[in-house]
Parts: structure tokens; C-alpha cells; sequence
């Protein structure tokens, strides 16, 4: 079948199969917003190519021939939590097998351990611990902080920043207590708030998989304050569990309307087109007569950095009678997230849940530009065969990109180029 071609400027030439497909090309080429309903046509056309072209079309716009990639270090200070997620293989009760919690010493030596090794960030989460103190908290930031002071602090998922609102004291769990907490953490040394916790933005999904934990408008409360205190954060949506695909686009709008509301000063500031009081980042270059995207030295409040879509790994959690998504329906769901959310600047295939050949075919045609980085120790999920200890090198990282036929670029935690001579970096 001959199938609609798409002309799209000078930048390429898109055959779409389906006529659906080709409409939706049309409005990627204009730079117009796709709708849930674009999406869902997104997710059922057979024509799978046509929608990692336009991805990877969006992902160039953006980034050009970049790839990012961190030096980092993840810390799981421990996996005693007080819920019981049914997709989560993570948690343990004190006394069960294999349940940990870190000390301040330990962590201390964590940290130590990151600097020697060039890290510019430890990445710090874990479960919601019954029995720690709000100060416990604090005080691993500053010993962190105070032996590694140039390591970026990126720490706490928005479910334990709830849970830390709720023992501190300070307020409440509400948005005063959110806020109270956020700022004791940022003096204590908090430099950035991950994306975890975030699932699926449903209550149906939500009582069904993840019941006790905090609902998506708390979610959305504890990043809005964040990016209101200059915090910058990410997204996350953990899929292919019990939502389906119209309850991942629903997803996917309402973190693109809370960054609308974020950028819409910015946008004005940098003279791109709003309507509707929407900000499109993604649209041909000439939509974009100052900067195209925000950055830490342009944009004087917080926002979503970037979007990491997560598939689920079913492995001994109560969830385990599900299968998980597909390699194809990974790589048409990070693709479909790059082309809706066309206001958060990155898309990240976190190689640790995609796998490391997925996510070089992400890179090199699915619209993702970040891999995430080095890690070195995670435990919160593990692909099949893979223990604690998951860790690649920069050397490993930079073979991956290339062989996309990217170019390699070092990162700091807020998308600042790092440089390095011999065991010295520094960012620009």
C-alpha cells in the first residue's frame, strides 16, 4: 500500500499508512497540540513506524543530536514501608527477609564512596519508614551535603514528601505542611525532587494497584509547591499494570497542564506563541525567536524537567499473574509521551526498567534523548536476572549513543553540560 505522505518542511518526509496517522503528522509539522483522542489513535495504529518518525521528528527539534547522560549515584536508604503496594516487589516489614534501613554513618560512607568515583548526583529514596524521624531526614541530607558538598542532591519521591508533611509536625500533610518541609529540606541540602510515586493518574487504578498511597491531585500539590520554591522535578508513569491506554494519555494531559501553568510567564518572557494559555515547546523552529526550551539560568521558578516513562515488572509482586507491557509497547508509549508532552523539555528511557538495548533504540528512534546515568545500585526494581548491584559505565553509556548515531553529552542533574579534566569537572 502506497499509503499518505507527509511532507514536513525541509526537516523530513513521514509515509503514513494510515490517514489518521497523516493528520496527526500534519499538526506535529504545524506544532499543534495533540489531544487524548490523538493519542488513542497514536496507541491503536498499526502504523508503528509512522509514530516513532514523529517522535524521533520532535526529539531533533528539541535536542538536535544530543544525547544526555548522567554520573550518578542511586541510594535506597532502605525498603521498610509502611504500604504494601500490589505492583511493588520493593517493600518489606522490619524482621522480614531481606528488609535494610541505612544509618547516617552508612550513608555518610555512600556518599563519600559517589565523590571518589566523579558523581555529580546521588539520587536518595526509599520506603516510607514507620519509625524514622522528620530530623532523620534532615540530618542524611547534611551528612551527604557535608561530605560530598558538590554532589546534587536529588531526593524524595512525593509520596514520602507526604509522609514527611505528615510526621514532622509542621502543618500537616497539606500544602503548609508540604511547604514547610520542602524548605527545611532545601536549607538542609535538597537540590531537586525525583519523579517516582507518580503511577497512573486514576482513582480506579489507583484503589486497585496502589490503595493507601497518596492520589494524583496530592501528587501534583507536592511538585507544584516544589516548582513554586524554584525546585525543579521530574514526572514519572508507571504503566502496563491494571490502566489502559486512555488512562495513560489522561495521565500524560494533566502533567501537561500543571507545566503549562508553570511556563506560561517563561513562554511570554521568551516571545513564544501561546494559545489557549498553552505552551508548545516542540514545534518547528521558527515558533521560537529567543530560547526554545527553559533552562536553570532562563526560568526563575521550578517545572518538570523531564518524563520518564516506567513499564511495569510484574517479578514477585502481588501483580506478578500480569504479563508487563511489550518491547513494542514500550517503545510506542515513550514515543507517544513525547510527542503529547510537548512542554517538558527531556524524555528519559531509564535503561535500569527498559533495559539497555531498548533504550538504544529508544534514543535512536523512539524520541527519547536521556538515558539517566551510571547508578551503580538500585533495588527498587529489577528486570529479570538482574541483582542490586546495576551499574554501567560512561564508556558503556557513550557506545550506546553513538552506535544511535548521537553524540554524547554529560549532564548535571539540571541539564548543565559538565566538563571534566582528568578527576575534576565542572558545569557550563
Amino acid at each position: 500500500m502506497r499509503g499518505s505522505m507527509t511532507m514536513l518542511s525541509t526537516e523530513t518526509v513521514i509515509r503514513c499508512s494510515d490517514p489518521k496517522v497523516a493528520a496527526i503528522a500534519e499538526k506535529v509539522h504545524r506544532g499543534e497540540r495533540l489531544t487524548c483522542g490523538d493519542g488513542l489513535a497514536l496507541y491503536e495504529t498499526p502504523d508503528l513506524w509512522s509514530v516513532l518518525d514523529l517522535a524521533n521528528l520532535v526529539r531533533r527539534r528539541m535536542h538536535g543530536n544530543v544525547a544526555w547522560y548522567n554520573v550518578n549515584r542511586h541510594l535506597n536508604y532502605t525498603n521498610i514501608c509502611a504500604l504494601s503496594c500490589h505492583f511493588c516487589a520493593f517493600h518489606r516489614k522490619r524482621g522480614d527477609d531481606g528488609a535494610y534501613e541505612y544509618t547516617i554513618d552508612e550513608i555518610r560512607a555512600e556518599a563519600r564512596t559517589a565523590a571518589a568515583a566523579g558523581a555529580t548526583e546521588m539520587h536518595v529514596v526509599g520506603g516510607l519508614h514507620p519509625w524514622h524521624p522528620f530530623e532523620f531526614y534532615t540530618d542524611m541530607l547534611r551528612a551527604i551535603h557535608e561530605e560530598a558538598p558538590r554532589l546534587h542532591i536529588k531526593a524524595f519521591t512525593a509520596v514520602e514528601i507526604v509522609h514527611l508533611a505528615r510526621i514532622s509536625k509542621r502543618g500537616g500533610d497539606g500544602s503548609d505542611g508540604i511547604r514547610e518541609v520542602l524548605l527545611e529540606l532545601q536549607a538542609a541540602g535538597l537540590g531537586s525532587l525525583p519523579g517516582g510515586g507518580a503511577e497512573v493518574f486514576d482513582d480506579r487504578v489507583h484503589d486497585e494497584a496502589f490503595k493507601g498511597k497518596i492520589r494524583g491531585d496530592a501528587w501534583m500539590d507536592v511538585h507544584r509547591i516544589a516548582h513554586e520554591l524554584g525546585i525543579h522535578t521530574n514526572a514519572t508513569m508507571l504503566y502496563g499494570h491494571l490502566e489502559g491506554r486512555m488512562e495513560r494519555l489522561r495521565h500524560m494531559e494533566l502533567l501537561r497542564s500543571q507545566q503549562d501553568a508553570t511556563l506560561l510567564a517563561w513562554a511570554g518572557q521568551q516571545g513564544i506563541a501561546t494559545k489557549n494559555a498553552q505552551v508548545v515547546l516542540s514545534g518547528p523552529d521558527e515558533c521560537y525567536p529567543s530560547l526554545r526550551l527553559p533552562t536553570v539560568d532562563t526560568c526563575d521558578t521550578g517545572y518538570y524537567q523531564t518524563c520518564i516513562p516506567l513499564p511495569f515488572i510484574p517479578d514477585d509482586s502481588v501483580l506478578e499473574r500480569l504479563y508487563g507491557p511489550t518491547g513494542l509497547e514500550n517503545m510506542r508509549t515513550l514515543a507517544i509521551a513525547r510527542l503529547m508532552l510537548d512542554n517538558i523539555p527531556h524524555m528519559k528511557t531509564f535503561w535500569i526498567m527498559q533495559t539497555l538495548p531498548a533504550s538504544q533504540l529508544m534514543l535512536e528512534m523512539g524520541g527519547a534523548d536521556d538515558i539517566d546515568g551510571t547508578v551503580v545500585w538500585y533495588d527498587i526494581t529489577k528486570v529479570e536476572g538482574e541483582g542490586t548491584h546495576q551499574e554501567v559505565t560512561v564508556q558503556d553509556l557513550h557506545r550506546v549513543m553513538r552506535e544511535s548515531g548521537l553524540e554524547p553529552a554529560e549532564r548535571d542533574t539540571l541539564y548543565r553540560r559538565v566538563t571534566r579534566n582528568d578527576a575534576e569537572w565542572s558545569v557550563r
